[in-house]
């Protein structure tokens, strides 16, 4: 297959995983992000940005939000369709990526196609405010592409793009010698000095907003969680059941092909990626966005042994896609695409009967913060919450109130 039609099988893949998802409704906290983005990602907000601490590592996807939100209001679907457009381009990096690298370079469609398709980083995809991980990736493996070239500044300004996308950045560094033969690490680490400094930065941003950053401060993070549990646990979930399958063929075939050195690199990509996100305290599994980075590795430990197996028998490669897709994408157009769509249902719910109710809503039974109704109600249908909610009004402190016109209280259909 010739290169421009490698590509448009690969955009044909990724839209063919997600096409579907298009039509949710935006989630719980896509609501207070917008309205953030429309307060951070503008150039009037850019200054109050800059004083937010650790919110500022999180810079472009606010910009991204802004942008969509000026240009399309509230639509959710042109939210939704950024983060594939996103996807697509990652996909699309990975593969020339990999074209680049003389032992990637036979699996850089088997790898981009099967990162394209993958259920297993769906939420980074499906989920709007999981866009950093898209934008991470994004600017992170275009610095690496660039910085393969010798395109110094060029890599440098998008190595710090992707730190302003996510603090996890941090973890890219190691894996530009990854890409390198060892012998030639001495001098990539020399080139590395201005990416580094660039790095720690970011880290002396996170250690200074420690006593109010968000993420210290709602205990979902620390130190001392059972990272020794979360990180292989994760790793060995990250892997299920394609990974597995082809860490098996790859064994199996361990005196017939010349990819060992791959393996490694794929497994090594996979470790560090899961680095950063080891030490949560509310689970034991990594969440599925927070793995979009770690599943380039997957993609080409994956492609590596499709390419293999397409060298022994294109039939039997032709049988394994089917099987993959069947997989991933059923997966995504049946069991996450309900999943997602019954986690709207609370906000969807209550958008509606406020849109309906002229007068105020009372909450009697909402499963989501405050903080999400009173956004949802400013985002979606343009109104305050204080014209609209009960609830709103009652923790203002006003004592004298209206009955309200309406009671609302999710049931799960």
């Amino acid at each position: 297959m010739k290169l421009r039609g490698q590509i448009g099988v690969l955009i044909f893949l990724c839209v063919l995983a997600y096409a579907r998802s298009l039509g949710l409704p935006l989630l719980e906290d896509d609501y207070p992000n917008i309205t953030g983005a429309r307060t951070w990602g503008t150039l009037a907000g850019f200054s109050t940005l800059m004083h937010t601490g650790l919110i500022v590592l999180r810079s472009t996807g606010y910009w991204l939000t802004a942008l969509v939100w000026s240009a399309m209001g509230f639509q959710p679907v042109a939210y939704r369709a950024v983060s594939l457009l996103l996807h697509i381009a990652n996909a699309l990096l990975i593969f020339a990526l990999c074209r680049s690298l003389p032992n990637w370079r036979p699996v850089a469609f088997w790898a981009a196609a099967f990162f394209a398709v993958h259920e297993g980083h769906q939420e980074a995809v499906m989920w709007v405010s999981a866009n950093n991980e898209l934008l991470m990736l994004l600017f992170g493996l275009a610095a690496l592409w660039c910085w393969m070239r010798q395109w110094r500044v060029l890599s440098l300004l998008l190595f710090a793009l992707a730190l302003l996308s996510k603090e996890s950045a941090v973890i890219l560094l190691p894996m530009f010698l990854l890409v390198m033969p060892v012998t030639e690490w001495r001098r990539s680490i020399r080139r590395l000095v201005p990416f580094a400094l660039l790095a720690l930065g970011a880290v002396a941003i996170v250690i200074s907003t420690r006593t109010y950053s968000f993420r210290f401060n709602d205990g979902s993070f620390s130190l001392h969680s059972p990272f020794w549990i979360t990180w292989p646990r994760s790793y060995g979930r990250l892997l299920w059941v394609w990974g597995w399958a082809a860490l098996l063929w790859l064994f199996v075939r361990r005196n017939k092909f010349g990819g060992s050195r791959v393996v490694v690199q794929a497994l090594l990509w996979m470790g560090l990626g899961l680095i950063p996100y080891s030490f949560l305290t509310y689970s034991t599994a990594i969440p599925s966005r927070q793995t979009y980075l770690a599943s380039f590795g997957l993609a080409l430990l994956v492609g590596l042994a499709l390419a293999d197996l397409a060298s022994v028998s294109r039939q039997w490669v032709a049988v394994v896609l089917v099987a993959m897709l069947l997989n991933n994408v059923g997966y995504l157009w049946t069991k996450k695409q309900q999943q997602f769509a019954e986690r709207a249902a609370p906000t969807e719910q209550l958008l509606e009967l406020v849109k309906r109710t002229k007068g105020l809503v009372k909450i009697q039974c909402f499963p989501q913060p405050q903080i999400v109704a009173d956004e949802a109600v400013r985002v979606a249908l343009g109104r305050e919450p204080e014209t609209a909610l009960y609830e709103t009004l009652k923790t203002q402190g006003q004592t004298h109130l209206q009955e309200p016109a309406a009671v609302f209280c999710y049931r799960k259909h």
